[in-house]
């Protein structure tokens, strides 16, 4: 199968490693990825934040930029891109778009998926090859648990990880408080959240909390680092990247 990767505006400047390991894995499992390399910014932080005619055209570059018929599907390592991309974007398009800007999102809307959807509903497999010898709890986005709906496909491929101590997380799908702007407008509400979050993540002993969203990830990892929980945040992906023969070298990783 030919794969857009989106790399997604968090990717590309803070998380670019999550980035890399969709690519590697995907390829692993014996397909084409391929990189717009004029793809930007999805527009979810404008729509989100109630600025719905200003990224018309962001969307209508997602839709160019992914709307390649030999394009099959556009997989990128973020629930909350994904539900902007199948969700917002059509809502944008419908009321401050064009006929060619509602066709070209309704043709990109239909194949794009978070990675453990895409892995789990389309490709059919839980067991990627994954080598990770670590005790690992994961923690729910957002918009991949409420949005997207992904269930528990993250849990089931995280389970198929050889080696793995996977530990459940207390009140997991509570959220982490980030909520992107949601963090800045309502700091203290903000705050607080995270302390429950980080509380619950430190009380499993794990060495990695996991998540889809580097969002989240860049949120919760912030807060346990300023308390050196000794906890570390690594994408989802980085995880299911990580082989026997090139593992994840988890000492040498940023807290």
């Amino acid at each position: 199968m030919r794969i857009g990767l989106f790399a997604t505006c968090l990717g590309d400047t803070l998380f670019p490693e999550a980035v890399k390991s969709t690519a590697v894995l995907l390829t692993r499992l014996g397909h084409d990825v391929v990189f717009p390399p004029e793809q930007t910014c999805c527009g979810q932080m404008h729509v989100n934040t109630g600025y719905q005619r200003e990224p018309v055209p962001l969307v209508r570059n997602f839709a160019e930029q992914f709307g390649d018929p030999s394009i099959e599907a556009v997989v990128m390592p973020s629930g909350s891109c994904a539900g902007s991309v199948r969700h917002q974007h059509e809502i944008v398009a419908e009321r401050y778009g064009d006929a060619a800007l509602r066709a070209g999102v309704a043709a990109v809307k239909g194949k794009t998926y978070e990675l453990s959807e895409f892995l789990v509903d389309v490709l059919d497999v839980t067991g990627v090859g994954a080598y990770f010898p670590h005790r690992v709890t994961y923690h729910p986005t957002c918009h991949s648990l409420r949005m997207l709906r992904v269930g528990d496909k993250p849990l089931r491929l995280l389970r198929a990880v050889d080696g793995i101590d996977l530990v459940e997380l207390p009140e997991a799908d509570a959220c982490c408080g980030f909520g992107g702007t949601f963090a800045v407008k309502n700091g203290p509400t903000s705050s607080a959240m995270l302390q429950d979050k980080m509380r619950h993540v430190t009380g499993t002993g794990a060495d990695v909390c996991t998540a889809g969203d580097a969002s989240c990830l860049m949120h919760i990892g912030g807060g346990l680092s300023r308390i050196k929980a000794g906890t570390r945040t690594l994408h989802l992906a980085q995880i299911l990247a990580s082989t026997r023969t090139a593992p994840y070298a988890l000492t040498e990783a940023a807290r």
